[in-house]
């Protein structure tokens, strides 16, 4: 029996790696400085594991930004718009302007386009294809990092991003072709990295397939089989674990088992019925090995031994312990560095801790069920397994989790508490007559530039520095300068700028029973963006107003309308690491509950148009699209209850982040929301084609411009992006606004960019006018 791990966090135990990756784009380290501290962490990393007793240690888990642009580099597959990146020296400044943009030196170039991994909030950037798109080996990233690892005497299991996933993940930025045609000339390129792995004397390659656990094409199943039959036919020394993760195999059960791969990875924990067809099917060859995902790698509960343990028996009694491995269900990059860290009490109570593992902690468990299943420590007489059974049975019957008033109130939900008074087209009538707002109003997602100062505060307050009335007269003035530049600069409906919050979730789930806290549970979103996500350890309740009074005084200081900004229960629980002893609706709906009280106490203070952000609810659709029903019922009704308890003129808004939407559109629209607004401007408004094909009959604000990188576009760039918009979407529907919130951005750059946005909406408008003179 071996243990193996698919991948650990790259950004350091103390975000390392997030502070030298700004430090460098900043100017103020060499490259040769930003690669000495991945080396440090990978180096860490793998030490760490060994250290551990871990079997199968990851390498090219390591990324700078992200794995799949990793990749991208690796296979030379860079858009024609950085070729003057390409032709220089240095391949990070590539790296970075294929990721963020760049407008430095004369140079303007945009990034590539971001989504969301999955049902993750973990972002990748999406590859781009052309019909006649070309593959060559650019980046020998993989090879240099196993022999890095060999050089300090760790033997690593690369790991790869399959070549079907890989296209899978990609968009066509052309008609004519479908990028899973590409394979063959993807292919040549994947068998000279394993040729050059070969030779370093590889025994494992990981090769992650996450596309099989979703609803492929006929298709797509036959090129997996070609794929992986050529692959074993020209390098039948190499052990290839194949991994899927995030959900079961389902209709693509029969296709893999007859894959000839050395083993199969299985999300156990996602899946658990997936063993028991895999362990009875006659299919399952008796040369391929299972490793079982019993260890959550996205959550940060302490794993259940026994639980674990009898899945791992099942297996090893069918097949014998020398085919079975133990992992986790994923990569562990979904999970916090390491619980030891959390040394502060006030902050994360002692109860509460001893249910929790992270990356760190998830590894020992991993090699702890090793120990157990294979004998090598009897569970009888093991401190670790007694700890491990009494924290998972205090859990269950801890006073902190429950209470009754909660769960009494979501049992009461009818269906008049998901429903507004009128319909939309009622409603607005009402809105246009109260709020009398231009054409392409112009308004922003919620949040300005934190700069270091604003963040600088927060800390002092915290370590009693500064006096809360201090800390407040801080945060007053920020928000009334901030409200001056957006009056100045004529955008027509205002935000508060949020300085006092530290994140749209973790501010909330603060204020909120039922959450608690860690000082260092960092996680990766994107490149240097790492997110410190909620704990849902019991019932969720709104003990008081959370934003009422930040949104009331902002409103006190202008005669515009200044936006109430809520963070939406879909979201919340999406970003939190959530309770696993109830289901996950449940847990939405206290949620909703929550922020409909909030909602309703906005309204009260006078504050006319409040906007729910659910920039989540699309990443938390299930894969498999048989279980999308269920998920979108629940969490559409969810985001309904938290914005239907206002009257026909109180103008809801919501915001999504990154995604297709055409699979979703009618839900988008069950949601009811007067107006959304959607990140569109790295697809050039592609996004939008949903909403335009649907008829979406609600308002809608189509981003445009990327405030996830730091160019400045102009006021041409922003009028053609809204000439795409104004051809599918009636204008009386449209709203101007960035992408998304502006808390990671620089002040300077916000400022030109917004000017340059109000200048594009006001031409919009001259345009309008003259046409309709004509």
């Amino acid at each position: 029996m071996k243990t193996n791990n698919l991948g650990y966090p790259r950004i350091g135990s103390t975000r390392e790696l997030k502070r030298a990756s700004e430090l460098y784009w900043a100017g103020e380290i060499s490259a040769e400085e930003l690669i000495e501290v991945g080396k440090e962490i990978r180096c860490q990393n793998w030490k760490l594991q060994s250290l551990a007793g871990v079997d199968l240690i990851p390498s090219n888990d390591f990324s700078f930004y992200d794995q799949v642009l990793d990749l991208t580099l690796t296979l030379g597959a860079i858009p024609d718009r950085y070729n003057e990146f390409a032709n220089t020296n240095s391949s990070l400044d590539l790296y970075f302007a294929m990721a963020r943009g760049a407008q430095k030196n004369g140079q303007d170039v945009v990034a590539m386009e971001m989504t969301k991994w999955f049902d993750t909030n973990y972002h990748y950037i999406v590859p781009e294809f052309t019909k006649n798109q070309k593959f060559a080996l650019f980046s020998e990233k993989i090879i240099n990092e196993f022999k890095e690892a060999n050089a300090i005497g760790i033997v690593t299991k690369p790991v790869l991003i399959g070549p079907i996933s890989y296209l899978l993940l990609g968009k066509e930025k052309e008609e004519g072709f479908h990028r899973i045609d590409l394979i063959d000339e993807l292919l040549p390129v994947y068998f000279e990295i394993f040729e050059k792995l070969q030779a370093e004397n590889v025994a494992y390659i990981q090769f992650d397939e996450p596309f099989l656990a979703l609803n492929l094409t006929d298709k797509e199943r036959k090129t997996f089989t070609e794929v992986y039959n050529e692959i074993h036919i020209r390098f039948p020394k190499i052990k290839i674990i194949l991994a899927n993760y995030f959900d079961c195999f389902g209709e693509n059960l029969e296709t893999v088992l007859a894959l000839p791969v050395h083993t199969l990875h299985l999300d156990l924990v996602r899946c658990p019925a997936q063993l028991d067809d895999i362990l009875e099917s006659a299919q399952l060859s008796p040369s391929v090995s299972l490793s079982l995902g019993v260890v959550d790698g996205r959550n940060i509960w302490k794993n259940d031994f026994k639980h674990s343990l009898a899945l791992i028996q099942k297996a090893t009694a069918a097949l014998g312990e020398n085919r079975v491995f133990v992992a986790p269900s994923c990569s562990l990059i979904h999970s916090p560095c390491d619980l030891d860290l959390e040394t502060n009490e006030a902050t994360l109570n002692p109860e509460i801790k001893q249910w929790m593992a992270f990356s760190k902690q998830k590894i020992n468990e991993i090699v702890l069920l090793k120990q157990f299943a294979s004998n090598e420590v009897d569970t009888k007489t093991s401190a670790e397994f007694q700890e491990n059974t009494s924290a998972n049975d205090n859990r269950k019957t801890s006073k902190l989790i429950h209470n009754n008033e909660v769960k009494n109130r979501v049992a009461g939900v009818t269906s008049a508490d998901d429903q507004r008074k009128n319909v939309f087209a009622v409603r607005r009538k009402t809105q246009a007559e109260v709020l009398n707002l231009p054409l392409f109003p112009t308004t922003t997602i919620g949040s300005f530039p934190q700069t270091v100062e604003v963040r600088s505060w927060r800390a002092k307050l915290k370590k009693g520095e500064l006096t809360t009335q201090e800390y407040n007269d801080l945060i007053k003035k920020e928000t009334e300068a901030t409200i001056r530049f957006q009056e100045e600069t004529g955008i027509d409906v205002l935000v508060h700028g949020e300085f006092e919050r530290n994140d749209m979730v973790e501010y909330f789930g603060e204020q909120l029973a039922g959450f608690t806290f860690t000082k260092n549970g960092w996680v990766q979103s994107y490149g240097s963006r790492c997110v410190k996500p909620p704990v849902i350890y019991g019932d969720v309740s709104r003990p008081n107003p959370m934003t009422v009074k930040w949104s009331e005084y902002a409103q006190s200081l202008t005669n515009k309308w200044v936006k109430g900004m809520l963070t939406g229960p879909v979201t919340i629980l999406q970003w939190s690491f959530v309770r696993n002893d109830q289901p996950r609706s449940v847990t939405c709906t206290q949620i909703a509950l929550a922020i409909r009280d909030e909602v309703v106490d906005l309204e009260k203070a006078g504050i006319k148009i409040i906007q729910i952000d659910e920039p989540a609810i699309r990443e938390g659709l299930p894969l498999r699209k048989e279980e999308w029903a269920n998920y979108l019922d629940w969490a559409v009704k969810a985001f309904r209850i938290s914005a239907s308890g206002v009257k026909d003129d109180t103008q809801i808004h919501t915001h999504m982040c990154y995604r297709e939407f055409n699979d979703i559109i009618q839900n988008i629209a069950d949601m009811d929301a007067d107006v959304i607004t959607i990140e569109c401007s790295r697809s050039q408004m592609e996004l939008l084609d949903a909403f335009a094909n649907f008829k979406y009959p609600n308002e809608i604000g189509p981003g445009v411009y990327d405030i996830h990188s730091p160019r400045v576009p102009s006021s041409q760039e922003m009028v053609r992006l809204l000439e795409k918009a104004s051809a599918v979407v009636p204008v009386d529907q449209l709203w101007v606004n960035p992408d998304c919130g502006l808390k990671t951005r620089h002040w300077e750059e916000t400022k030109k960019a917004l000017v340059e946005m109000v200048a594009a909406a006001q031409q919009m408008r001259l345009t309008v006018e003259n046409t309709v003179e004509i």
